[in-house]
């Protein structure tokens, strides 16, 4: 979440939310604690250079919400409130086995929040 208490993951709660902002958030959120992950994973795989590699991490995520948002019957580009919701409980099943749940619950509600400001 953003350092000002109204934005989380670069939306701004104060105004209109759109479906894209908060799949957008969630992209945002997931990486950055997915990120280390892959840090991780990546020490027993070849290593590019940096921005290759960071380029490499944003897209598997972007694509891991893609492909959930399309598991779930929606488009990526007009997801719905409910697939939102689908998508953000099956990352947190995934972020449990190397998340806390407290932290995982953390983010989760912040996220959340934003799907319960859409219409």
């Amino acid at each position: 979440m953003d350092t000002k208490d109204n934005i989380i993951y670069g939306v701004d709660t104060n105004k209109k939310i759109t479906p894209i902002m908060v799949r957008d958030a969630m992209i945002r959120c997931y990486y950055e604690a997915h990120c280390n992950i892959l840090e991780l994973a990546s020490d027993s795989f070849y290593k590019p250079p940096k921005e290759k590699f960071e380029e490499m991490k944003k897209s598997h995520v972007q694509d891991l919400v893609e492909t959930l948002i399309c598991k779930f019957g929606d488009d990526f580009n007009n997801p719905s409130k409910d697939s939102l919701n689908q998508v953000l409980n099956y990352l947190k099943k995934i972020a449990s086995t190397y998340r806390t749940p407290e932290i995982i619950n953390k983010h989760v509600n912040e996220i959340k929040l934003l799907i319960d400001k859409l219409d």
